[in-house]
């Protein structure tokens, strides 16, 4: 990728991120609870030629009482459904770490990874809710230092448990009737204040090593190798003034006015292309954009707003690589037991 290229993934969050959105959208309600509803918005980030989509997760069911979309669908899980039927696009569940083994996130996004071909990422979320703490009833709910502590741990025992098989670990070699070469095979043993992770893991090695792995710090979004995409919120309109008027019947619709957090934009597909060149000087190396109706927002997105950085060199005009690593130019990382 050119070093003029940015980066963007595209949250496909329910009917989209305002929360009269499942109001204004044709989508029937229903459909948020199937996997063929998020396929149709990867299917649409693909065909623009974007890096990734991510979905979000919580171990709670969403704020708000009845106004709002409740209830929703495992993020990994729905992703792992979208991997054989998608064929270039990033698949990036939130998957949330303080009431879940690190151990069943290894295996679960390295088995994302296999089912994508080399496509899966994960965006790693504390759990600090007391609701959350109470589905489980074995912990009270973490300060944020602890969790964001927690969080770096169960970062460096995925990158052990994915690393716990070599890549040639598989040898098949059938007169002797070894499958494995045991010597391939290593313990992580990671001991951390929140945990112990024996190992080696179920799972041999991903396709790529290790799926790419993202935190959230406020409004952007960082990942291994450095990358940092900001957060767009994005409400879009054929006119300034239908912009407007789209977000006004929303808040009408919602019962108050609703501005999402981080950077929010309302304008033209035009207007938020020149806004993304302007805030891509400086120190982001793309964008996760987050709309605010689907499908409209995210059609309005790729079919015009995409071209018009694709004409300025901002955006691929076709994917070079085949995994999400290779989509953000980062190489496959060596394991870290080999030769050991």
């Amino acid at each position: 990728m050119a070093s003029s290229e940015l980066h963007f993934g595209v949250a496909i969050d329910g009917a989209g991120y305002h929360p009269a959105a499942w109001r204004a959208s044709g989508v029937e309600p229903a459909a948020l609870f199937t996997s063929a509803h998020y396929l149709t918005y990867a299917r649409l980030a693909e065909y623009a030629k974007l890096d990734f989509v991510t979905l979000d997760d919580s171990l709670g069911v969403q704020p708000g009482g009845s106004s709002v979309v409740r209830g929703r669908l495992d993020a990994l899980l729905t992703f792992a459904a979208l991997g054989p039927v998608t064929h270039s696009i990033g698949l990036v569940p939130t998957v949330t770490t303080t009431h879940t083994e690190p151990f069943h996130v290894a295996t679960a996004v390295a088995t994302l990874d296999y089912a994508s071909r080399g496509r899966a990422g994960v965006l790693l979320i504390p759990s600090r809710t007391e609701a959350e703490a109470k589905h489980f009833g074995r912990r009270a709910w973490p300060s944020e230092s602890a969790a964001n502590a927690e969080n770096a741990d169960v970062v460096d025992v995925l990158y052990r448990l994915w690393d716990s098989w070599e890549d040639d670990a598989i040898i098949r070699d059938e007169p002797t009737g070894r499958f494995i070469d045991r010597d391939k095979l290593h313990y992580a043993d990671f001991e951390g204040q929140f945990f112990s992770v024996k190992g080696p893991s179920i799972t041999p090695r991903p396709p790529q090593g290790h799926p790419v792995v993202m935190n959230e710090f406020g409004p952007d979004l960082a990942m291994d190798g450095g990358k940092v995409l900001e957060t767009v919120s994005v409400l879009l309109g054929e006119t300034e003034q239908h912009a407007l008027d789209r977000r006004q019947q929303l808040d009408s619709l919602y019962g108050k006015e609703f501005r999402p957090s981080g950077r929010d934009f309302v304008g033209t597909p035009a207007a938020l292309a020149a806004a993304l060149r302007e805030w891509s000087e400086g120190h982001v190396d793309g964008f996760l954009i987050r709309p605010a109706v689907l499908p409209d927002d995210l059609e309005l997105f790729a079919n015009e707003t995409v071209p018009e950085l694709r004409s300025a060199g901002l955006v691929r005009e076709d994917y070079s690589g085949t995994t999400l690593r290779e989509h953000f130019g980062l190489a496959k990382p060596p394991n870290m037991y080999q030769g050991v």
